[in-house]
């Protein structure tokens, strides 16, 4: 099992988003590989803290795993942070070591100010996936269209002549306290290292084009309305000979069920029978997640009953099981009475079978408000 991501920062669940960052720099700053060269498993913490980061740092992202732990973005092939490189957590949360290490890191593509060349990552792209009931219960695989990105065929790169490669310019200023040395991302190259030598016509400034992708994304059962999922890699491009592309980013859009309403991984279905199914008991196929099913209402049966069909809900997306089914049984009044229904109702007001006579067991309406939600 992974471990739990605030055990890896060593930090309480209440704690601040000022706490979070302050605990990440300090297993970052342990377990950096400028510190602990060749060493594998130093290596590993280091990427599960920034793993860790991550996400703890991100409101929406803590929220979604406090409520769902690694199943929220793992499922499926999703990552949240699941996968990081070197060159993604240099990238990403670089600034963050501020000046432990000089400034620049010396290992892995040589981030920052250390002399190497800044790995790019092309911009992220957002879509969203509408999804019905019965596809979020059992999960289901997507295959996509998406327009991204892409470094069109021909282009080539060369080392920027402003940096010689680095990213970076230095800036050397006087002050009262003396001559300070300044970095600051190559006005040339954006930062990259690299500038364009030769590119195809139909391309743009960046030698990118615009490309139609089909992308195959593996939706796990019980995500919800409004959640994120990561597909990394399939995001845009990004210019240079070393960049990696951004991520997709799929926000789930849940389409409301005909017949079935559903409260976290429990579902609801308002069943309506008459006077004489009520009084005679019947048979009645209702909906489910997986087609129909055949439910026994027994004679007698009162209007308000609630049945429970276990495990007919929505699978837990921390593979905890699936919710129930709550069928609300409802008896119809009818609105219009022929002269002999009247009649027969009429002679039924002194009939001491229609006089109402709850037992002890039937519980009330509010009690069975307050078992739903205990």
């Amino acid at each position: 099992m992974k471990k739990d991501y605030y055990e890896i920062l060593s930090i309480e669940r209440s704690a601040t988003t000022e706490q979070i960052k302050k605990a990440y720099r300090k297993k970052a700053i342990e377990y950096h590989p400028d510190k602990n060269p060749g060493n594998k498993e130093a290596e590993e913490n280091f990427k599960l803290a920034a793993e860790a980061y991550e996400i703890l740092s991100d409101p929406n992202k803590k929220a979604r795993y406090d409520q769902y732990g690694h199943a929220a973005f793992e499922n499926g092939g999703f990552g949240g942070g699941g996968g990081m490189n070197m060159d993604d957590i240099f990238s990403q949360f670089g600034d963050i070591f501020g000046s432990a290490f000089g400034g620049g890191f010396s290992g892995f593509g040589g981030f920052g100010g250390g002399g190497g060349q800044r790995r790019m990552k092309g911009s992220n792209l957002r879509i969203k996936v509408k999804l019905t009931l019965e596809e979020i219960a059992n999960g289901v695989e997507k295959k996509i269209k998406v327009k991204r990105k892409v470094q069109a065929q021909g282009v080539s790169f060369k080392t920027c002549p402003t940096c010689n490669g680095t990213g970076q310019v230095m800036k050397v200023t006087n002050t009262i306290l003396g001559r300070m040395q300044t970095a600051s991302s190559c006005h040339s190259c954006g930062g990259t290292g690299q500038i364009i030598e030769s590119k195809p016509n139909h391309a743009d400034a960046q030698g990118m084009i615009m490309e139609d992708d089909t992308v195959s994304i593996k939706i796990p059962a019980g995500v919800a309305d409004g959640m994120q999922l990561k597909v990394s890699g399939k995001g845009n491009d990004a210019p240079g000979n070393n960049s990696i592309p951004g991520d997709l980013i799929v926000a789930i859009e849940e389409i409301e069920h005909e017949t079935l309403k559903r409260e976290g991984e429990n579902l609801h279905l308002d069943l309506y029978i008459s006077f004489a199914e009520a009084a005679l008991g019947t048979n009645k196929d209702i909906d489910t997640v997986n087609g129909k099913v055949r439910i026994k209402l027994e004679e007698g049966i009162q209007s308000g009953k609630i049945l429970r069909l276990k495990g007919k809900g929505v699978p837990s997306i921390n593979s905890y099981g699936s919710g129930d089914l709550l069928v609300h049984v409802n008896v119809w009044t009818p609105k219009k009475l022929t002269k002999e229904q009247k009649q027969f109702f009429e002679n039924s007001l002194t009939d001491e079978n229609f006089t109402p006579s709850p037992e002890k067991s039937d519980k009330s309406f509010f009690e069975k408000v307050k078992d739903m939600f205990s």
